[in-house]
């Protein structure tokens, strides 16, 4: 199993990081367009190797895609940051052309491979890259959700006081500070509605912490977080690697589902070995699915922008 990471910045390195210490995958390749920055960054991962106990091989590359051929799984991490007050839609501009050259160089020297797309604005982009590679759809999938869905079991965790071990929730939608659309009702702690626990006050804090939960991020450390996206891409990497068949919400091109044609916004969706195998439709009450409907329509207002 050989994994390409492209972006070797704060996020692109966890991503290498997380997806090497659970050592299931033979090598990661970092690739970067700064001179000698991916070669850095794999040889100081490599040399925690023997600490972290993992045979996983990572090197890295300064934009030679060579290096990258046969690559079952590639992440796409590059592209600006978000900076302190900024919305992911206005990185659409500069990250647009250099995820489309990015996904062009991965599928030239790796045809077969399955893309994982990290960089914001991230429905857009993962929309992008299905109407610029001829890829199956299946093969193309989006982070978000799976990150998002973490950010809210932290939430929940805190206004419960229990373990994250105990919480369970989902979050579908679209990956921006107001699409997002975390699903309380559906929310448990060891199967048991976290209603049966919290206020419908506390719920809806628990939900409008969740939503900007990338932006108080980036306001503390002034730029985009990289920890909780690295541990949620290795997540999605590990379950197509491993032929998981687990349930992530990812960014999914809907063809019908939840009543949406030609978007890429979060559902839950079946990974394994052949990426994307199952679109899951969860029945939503009519004022979840108004929520679903307004978020997509604020995709779509982005992939607007687009130059395809």
């Amino acid at each position: 199993m050989k994994v390409t990471v492209v972006g070797a910045g704060a996020v692109g390195a966890s991503c290498a990081e997380y997806i090497a210490i659970k050592n299931f995958a033979s090598e990661v390749v970092l690739v970067d367009i700064k001179e000698g920055y991916a070669e850095g960054k794999a040889m100081d991962l490599m040399q925690t190797a023997s600490l972290n106990g993992f045979d996983t091989k990572i090197t890295g590359t300064t934009g030679d895609y060579v290096k990258t051929a046969h690559s079952d799984i590639a992440v796409i991490t590059s592209g600006i940051p978000r900076k302190p007050g900024m919305t992911r839609e206005e990185l659409i501009g500069i990250n647009a052309g250099i995820v489309k050259d990015v996904s062009s160089n991965l599928i030239k020297y790796s045809p077969n491979v399955t893309i994982i797309v990290v960089s914001n604005p991230m429905d857009t982009m993962t929309y992008l890259v299905h109407k610029t590679t001829g890829l199956p759809k299946n093969k193309i999938i989006g982070m978000g959700g799976a990150l998002d869905s973490a950010r809210f079991k932290y939430r929940l965790a805190e206004a419960l006081g229990a373990p994250i071990s105990d919480v369970d929730g989902m979050v579908i939608g679209g990956h921006s500070d107001t699409g997002m659309l975390p699903l309380t009702r559906l929310a448990t702690r060891n199967s048991v509605p976290v209603s049966k626990f919290l206020s419908e006050e506390r719920l809806e804090q628990v939900k409008e912490d969740t939503k900007v939960g990338g932006a108080t991020l980036t306001k503390l450390l002034g730029t985009s977080a990289w920890y909780a996206p690295g541990a949620a891409v290795s997540g999605l990497v590990q379950a197509i690697a491993c032929d998981q068949k687990k349930m992530f919400p990812c960014s999914t091109l809907l063809d019908g589902e939840y009543g949406l044609k030609d978007i890429c916004i979060g559902a839950p969706v079946i990974l394994g070995n052949d990426g994307i195998e199952e679109i899951v439709e969860i029945e939503l009450t009519d004022a979840e699915k108004n929520k679903l409907q307004e978020s997509a329509a604020g995709v779509r207002k982005t992939n607007g922008l687009l130059e395809v």
